[in-house]
């Protein structure tokens, strides 16, 4: 004796009715009309709605049977419509795919496709016990949803309301979504949106991505519903298969016309469950279900008027969407607040929540400057972040929740490096650089920042050069700056070479911020050359050639190891609270210690002669004339060295122009 669970009984219940075309008792009271039984000439009628909530009908005739022209090899039923819904809506509207077809009080399937330059009236009909198989599908293994073969067929697109979003928003929302090939339609909220209703055949019912302060959903129309189970569509919405959106009710104003496709206008209403399966004959949902997410809470504060907006949203857990979904939602919040576009300055912080608690949240603060709009500016690393995370190679990096803070102001707060000072010149492995930048603000007073640099122990004899830089002056070893340089797939490779999760997790953790200045040791087989955004030159690189550096500035060959690690780029840096620009180099010299403290001692000689020649030419300036020897003829003696001239000199090795 063994016992069966209530869900397999549904299952093989189900299988059964799928083969015979009928319905068990477990299921609702419809019957089903299996494609075997449609003939040519067949009058139906199917069920959708086109305002509000009440379901309308209009006439289907069968035209005939499409072999193996289903999204899973399965068949079509090619129909016509008419009556007076399909002339007011100018025939079959996008948001009407799902629409159920019955004949004889049967239900066939779900009108899902059509042919263009139909003028609207010919459609595909997905069967019904096509349809039902998502409830069968063991989410456990992967199964291909499959998408229809033919170009003389065109799905019914979903259209993708989006409500909340400001018009600069919506465009940058709209942008985004190119990728994805879906295009979103600003819509309003309705009054009864937040009230949960049952979903019926023939009801709308949303695939909803964002919900909460913003919502972003695909409108369609149910086909089918028993008890909390649930089906729609008729074709895929992204065929990503085993699924986890938000399910929502939908609400439509009115039916939108178009020179190419009429659509379906509506608001994304209360959420009353998950879409568990989207694949090629359409979507699943389960009533009462809370599907997985990500809670992200964005504050921006406009500095200039003191304004504050919070913003607060669930996103479906996607590794594809995810990084286009916060972005577009911070972006958002931050058009809100600022009512305006154009330049500003941004500083901002945010902190990666994973799922796993066991791993380490990730944080990071940054500022940015632009010129054209600061609020793009503001969410590209974190679009570059979120998607090297999560779709890094290593292992999974599930978020649960994303905080971002940023502070805006239409002030410039840039700072052009202008020179630096370094001291010692000659040094020995495992020595001390101090170095002594010198900035100036854009139109601000001048000011210093002073840095350790330790050159590093196994650094050859011979030059060492260091680069003083902007913390984003040159290109970051990441996608993080993909965006703002162009550099190429050569260069882009050899700086993106990991050991593991935890070595790319560090390294972008601990990359260079724009608000910093930065000393590192410069490769000087590869120049790279980077001017701030007002110039609009990208970074570049030049003049590559064979390297005799040591292994943490060598590329990385072909024939080391995949995963081995490469070494950090020995530096230094400090902050600031600008964004800063500019950078140059020193030459140092890297001796023995014995031949180092030679070379200091000649040095210290050197300049103290100088600094004496200089006192007694001071001296001869009080007595004399103003630094010049006077003979008795008032002319200077031209054999006499101009002392200050030659200090330049000596000193040029530690002090340069940028």
């Amino acid at each position: 004796m063994f016992a069966i669970s209530k869900g397999k009984l549904k299952k093989m219940v189900l299988s059964l009715c799928l083969a015979v075309g009928c319905v068990s008792p477990v299921m609702a009271a419809q019957d089903f009309l299996p494609v075997s039984e449609v003939q040519e000439g067949m009058h139906g009628y199917a069920k959708t709605v086109v305002h509000g909530t009440k379901i309308d009908t209009f006439n289907v005739d069968v035209l005939g049977i499409m072999k193996h022209k289903g999204a899973t090899g399965g068949d079509l039923v090619l129909v016509k419509v008419s009556g007076p819904l399909i002339d007011e809506t100018n025939g079959i509207a996008q948001g009407m795919s799902g629409s159920p077809v019955y004949i004889n009080g049967k239900l066939l399937g779900a009108i899902a496709y059509g042919f263009p330059q139909s003028n609207g009236r010919i459609g595909m009909v997905t069967p019904i016990s096509d349809m039902l198989r998502l409830w069968t599908i063991d989410n456990t293994k992967s199964e291909a949803g499959g998408t229809v073969d033919n170009k003389d067929l065109i799905p019914l697109s979903t259209p993708l309301m989006a409500s909340g979003y400001t018009p600069a928003g919506m465009e940058f929302l709209a942008d985004k979504m190119k990728d994805f090939h879906m295009v979103p339609y600003a819509a309003v909220s309705n009054g009864s949106d937040e009230i949960p209703r049952p979903l019926e055949a023939g009801g709308s019912v949303s695939a909803t991505l964002v919900t909460g302060d913003l919502k972003l959903g695909a409108i369609g129309t149910v086909t089918y519903v028993d008890g909390d189970h649930m089906v729609a569509f008729g074709h895929p919405f992204m065929d990503k298969g085993s699924s986890s959106y938000f399910m929502h009710n939908s609400y439509i104003f009115t039916v939108v016309p178009s020179h190419n496709i009429p659509f379906k206008l509506g608001s994304v209403g209360a959420e009353i469950g998950e879409v568990n399966e989207d694949r090629g004959t359409g979507i699943s949902g389960l009533s009462g279900k809370v599907p997985e997410s990500v809670r992200l809470h964005s504050t921006v504060t406009d500095e200039d008027t003191g304004h504050v907006g919070s913003l607060n949203v669930r996103m479906i857990r996607n590794e594809q969407m995810l990084p286009m979904l916060s972005v577009t939602s911070v972006y958002n919040n931050m058009s809100n607040v600022l009512d305006r576009s154009g330049k500003g300055t941004v500083s901002f912080s945010y902190t990666l929540f994973p799922e796993d608690m066991k791993k380490r949240p990730f944080t990071r603060t940054n500022m940015y400057w632009s010129s054209k709009d600061i609020a793009e500016r503001s969410v590209d690393e974190m679009y570059n972040v979120i998607r090297i995370l999560e779709q890094n190679r290593f292992e999974p990096y599930t978020l649960r929740d994303i905080s971002v803070d940023m502070k805006v102001t239409g002030e410039r707060k840039t700072a052009q490096l202008l020179d630096a000072a370094a001291s010692p010149t000659v040094v020995s492995p495992g020595d001390t650089i101090y170095v002594r930048a010198r900035l100036a603000p854009y139109r601000g007073d001048v000011f210093y920042k002073d840095l350790a640099f330790t050159v590093p122990k196994d650094q050859p004899y011979g030059d060492m050069i260091l680069e003083v830089r902007g913390g984003g002056v040159v290109p970051l070893p990441y996608l993080i700056q993909q965006q703002k340089f162009n550099l190429t797939d050569e260069i882009l490779q050899r700086l993106r070479t990991y050991k593991d999760f935890d070595d790319l997790f560090d390294k972008l953790e601990k990359e260079d911020k724009n608000n910093q200045v930065v000393v590192e040791i410069l490769d000087p087989n590869v120049s790279m050359i980077a001017k701030d955004e007002d110039n609009g030159v990208k970074a570049e690189i030049q003049d590559k050639r064979p390297s005799n550096s040591p292994d943490y500035l060598k590329d990385k060959s072909k024939s080391e190891k995949a995963g081995d690690k490469e070494e950090d780029t020995p530096k230094s840096s400090v902050d600031t609270d600008y964004v800063v620009y500019g950078d140059g180099q020193f030459t140092f010299k890297v001796m023995a210690p014995a031949d180092r403290d030679r070379a200091l001692k000649k040095l210290a000689k050197t300049n103290k002669q100088l600094m004496a020649e200089m006192k007694n030419e001071g001296k001869e300036s009080i007595s004399g004339g103003q630094g010049k020897k006077d003979d008795g003829t008032g002319k200077k003696d031209e054999n006499k060295p101009d002392n200050k001239k030659t200090a330049d000199v000596v000193y040029s090795s530690s002090y340069y122009p940028l």
